[in-house]
């Protein structure tokens, strides 16, 4: 049975992956509702939260098939009630629908909105929260005359998670192993008996 999961996928920062990793999906047929990428807690490495509608067996192969990229250093699958995540909206307002109504400046206190842009003739107002509640104020704000609304993608951290950041910076210390080493100098052999 198809559910919500969100892809977390930890990885260095290089260009094409995030194309790589959309390729996986679109081979598969599966379409992605949000995806998130941002600089992660590590220097150089990059977190990406992708959020699909999908059965479990099918996630399990895609976290799979991403972790075989070269750059991706691991990827976790979670549900909902696995992670902590929200989402930020944004919602333009003609600034007389707020002066002159004061049910819609009750409203918008109730969902904990702020002003972060306050013009003549509109006011960006911005929640966070899960997309339920921020849909459902569309709805409450659409007869006062919504201009314009954004939402991002969900940004998630994993409940159970611990030690990633330690396991990284881990990984980043370790002097390459004796068989790099190695490899490498069976390469520069071959080229010499090559010429």
């Amino acid at each position: 049975m198809k559910k919500e999961f969100t892809l977390t996928v930890y990885s260095e920062n290089q260009i094409g992956l995030l194309n790589r990793i959309s390729i996986i999906f679109s081979r598969r047929k599966i379409n992605i509702h949000t995806l998130n990428t941002s600089p992660s807690e590590v220097p150089g490495i990059h977190r990406f939260n992708i959020v699909i509608d999908e059965t479990e067996e099918v996630v399990k192969k895609l976290v799979r098939q991403i972790e075989k990229q070269v750059d991706v250093l691991k990827a976790y699958y979670n549900t909902n009630d696995e992670i902590v995540w929200q989402e930020m909206a944004l919602y333009k307002m003609p600034s007389d629908a707020i002066t002159e109504k004061l049910k819609v400046e009750r409203l918008l206190h109730e969902f904990g909105a702020r002003a972060i842009a306050i013009r003549k003739d509109f006011i960006v107002f911005e929640v966070t929260g899960h997309s339920e509640e921020t849909d459902k104020l569309i709805k409450f704000l659409e007869p006062y005359g919504l201009i314009e609304f954004v939402r991002s993608a969900r940004i998630a951290i994993i409940k159970d998670s611990s030690g990633f950041h330690e396991k990284v910076k881990e990984f980043e210390k370790r002097q390459p192993g004796e068989e790099v080493i190695e490899n490498e100098y069976l390469n520069k052999q071959e080229e010499v008996f090559s010429m």
